[in-house]
C-alpha cells in the first residue's frame, strides 16, 4: 500500500485519475451531508480523519509499495455510510501524501485502492448481512466489524500486490514470498481494531454508527 507513482505506467495513473474523479463526484453528490450539520457529529467526523491519518503514519514495509498499515475503512463505513467514508478516506490519503508517504501523481490510485475498494467491500458485506443474516447485535459486530474488516484488508493487499505484479514493479516471486505471507496478520490487526471499536461505539455511542439501529439489533432480542 502507499503506492508510489514510479512503480506504475502513466496510462494506469491517468485511468485511475478519471475513475477517481467520477466515483468521488458520485459520493459527494449522494453523501448525507445533513448528518454532519450537528456540530458534535462533525467534530467526530473530522477527529476520525485526523486519528486515522495518525494511524496510517505507523506503517512498516520492506520496499516502496510493499508496506502495511491499518486502513480503518470498514469502521468508517459503519460510522458514516459509504459516501462519507469515501470522502473521509480521500482526505486521509491527501494528508498522507502531504506527510510524504507517497507522491501526488499516484493520489488517485492510492485513494481508489485504499479508499474506494475497501469501502465498497465493506458496504457490500453490510448490505448482504442485512438481507441474509439474523438482525442480532453479535451478528452486526462479528460480521460487519471483525470479518468484514479482515476481508477488506486482505483484498486490498491482494489488489495492490496484483497491480504491482502486473505493472512489473516487482517480480511475482518477491511479492508472494516477501510480502503476501504477512497478510493474515495485518488483516487480523485490522479486524481486531474495527471489531473492538465498533462494539464499544454500539454500547456507549450508538449515534456515532449510522449503520446501527437499536430497533433492529437489540430490541426484542
Amino acid at each position: 500500500m502507499n503506492l508510489p507513482s514510479n512503480l506504475f505506467p502513466h496510462l494506469l495513473l491517468w485511468l485511475a485519475d478519471a475513475f477517481y474523479v467520477a466515483s468521488l463526484g458520485v459520493a459527494i453528490y449522494l453523501a448525507p451531508w445533513k448528518r454532519l450539520r450537528e456540530r458534535r457529529l462533525l467534530n467526530v467526523y473530522l477527529g476520525s480523519c485526523v486519528m486515522l491519518l495518525l494511524i496510517w503514519t505507523m506503517s512498516a514495509g520492506i520496499r516502496p509499495g510493499l508496506s502495511f498499515h491499518l486502513l480503518g475503512s470498514t469502521l468508517f463505513v459503519l460510522m458514516y455510510g459509504w459516501e462519507l467514508a469515501y470522502v473521509g478516506l480521500s482526505v486521509v490519503v491527501f494528508g498522507s501524501i502531504l506527510d510524504g508517504a507517497s507522491d501526488w501523481s499516484s493520489y488517485a490510485l492510492n485513494a481508489l485502492v485504499m479508499g474506494a475498494l475497501p469501502v465498497f467491500i465493506s458496504y457490500m458485506v453490510y448490505r448482504w448481512s442485512i438481507r441474509r443474516l439474523p438482525h442480532h447485535f453479535f451478528v452486526y459486530v462479528l460480521v460487519n466489524g471483525y470479518c468484514c474488516a479482515w476481508l477488506a484488508m486482505a483484498l486490498t493487499i491482494l489488489v495492490s500486490s496484483s497491480l504491482m505484479a502486473v505493472s512489473g514493479a516487482y517480480p511475482i516471486y518477491r511479492i508472494v514470498h516477501d510480502y503476501l505471507p504477512f497478510t493474515p496478520f495485518i488483516a487480523f490487526a485490522e479486524a481486531f481494531m474495527t471489531g473492538m471499536l465498533a462494539t464499544g461505539m454500539a454500547l456507549t455511542k450508538p449515534h456515532w454508527l449510522s449503520t446501527f439501529d437499536d430497533r433492529r439489533y437489540l430490541i426484542g432480542k
